[in-house]
C-alpha cells in the first residue's frame, strides 16, 4: 500500500489532470455558463449617471428585446467592443440597448461616451457593483440579451468582436425576439 501511495497515487493524479486539461482544449472561454440564462432578470433599481438623469429599473426590460451591456470608462476591452455597440444601435434601432456603468465616476463615463459615441438608450450607474454581482458579472465588459418577457436568454463575457457580433449576438437577439 505504501508503495502505491509513493508511486501510484502521483501517476493517477497526473493522469487525472491530463484528462481534465485535455477536455478543456478548444473550449470557447467566452461561453461562461450562467445560472441566470432562461431566468427572469434580477430585481434592481439604478440611478442615472448624474443626478437628474433617467435611472434604469427591472421593469424597463419588459415588452421588448433588450441588450444590457456592463461597461466602465477604465475598461480597455470596453473600448474595443464599443464600435460593435454603436453598430448595433445604428443597424437595429428596434433593439433597446441599456448600459450598466460599473464602479465608475460619472464624469469619466460621460467623457468616454462623448469620445466614442453613446449607443445606450438608458444608462444605470452601478457605483458599488452590487447589481452587477446580482447579474452574475465576472468582469467588464459583459453583455446580456433579454427577451420581451424579461428573461435573460444570452450572456457574452468579454468584448464583443465583429465576429461574435455577427455569429453570436445577432442570432441571440433574433432568438429572443421569437421567444
Amino acid at each position: 500500500m505504501r508503495r502505491f501511495l509513493v508511486f501510484g497515487l502521483p501517476i493517477v493524479l497526473l493522469l487525472g489532470l491530463f484528462v481534465l486539461f485535455a477536455t478543456q482544449i478548444g473550449r470557447d472561454t467566452k461561453l461562461v455558463p450562467s445560472v441566470l440564462i432562461n431566468k427572469p432578470v434580477p430585481a434592481f433599481a439604478l440611478p442615472g449617471l448624474d443626478e437628474g438623469d433617467i435611472g434604469f429599473f427591472t421593469d424597463d426590460l419588459k415588452g421588448h428585446v433588450s441588450v444590457v451591456n456592463v461597461f466602465a470608462s477604465w475598461c480597455i476591452p470596453c473600448r474595443y467592443e464599443h464600435p460593435q455597440l454603436m453598430r448595433l444601435a445604428e443597424e437595429h434601432p428596434e433593439v433597446t440597448i441599456y448600459g450598466i456603468n460599473q464602479k465608475d465616476q460619472p464624469d469619466q463615463a460621460k467623457a468616454l461616451l462623448a469620445e466614442l459615441g453613446d449607443p445606450y438608450d438608458i444608462i444605470g450607474a452601478d457605483r458599488n457593483g452590487r447589481v452587477s454581482i446580482d447579474w452574475g458579472v465576472y468582469g467588464v465588459p459583459e453583455t446580456f440579451v433579454v427577451n420581451p418577457d424579461g428573461i435573460i436568454t444570452y450572456k457574452h463575457v468579454g468584448p464583443i468582436s465583429g465576429e461574435s457580433y455577427e455569429n453570436s449576438l445577432l442570432p441571440a437577439i433574433s432568438d429572443a425576439a421569437g421567444s
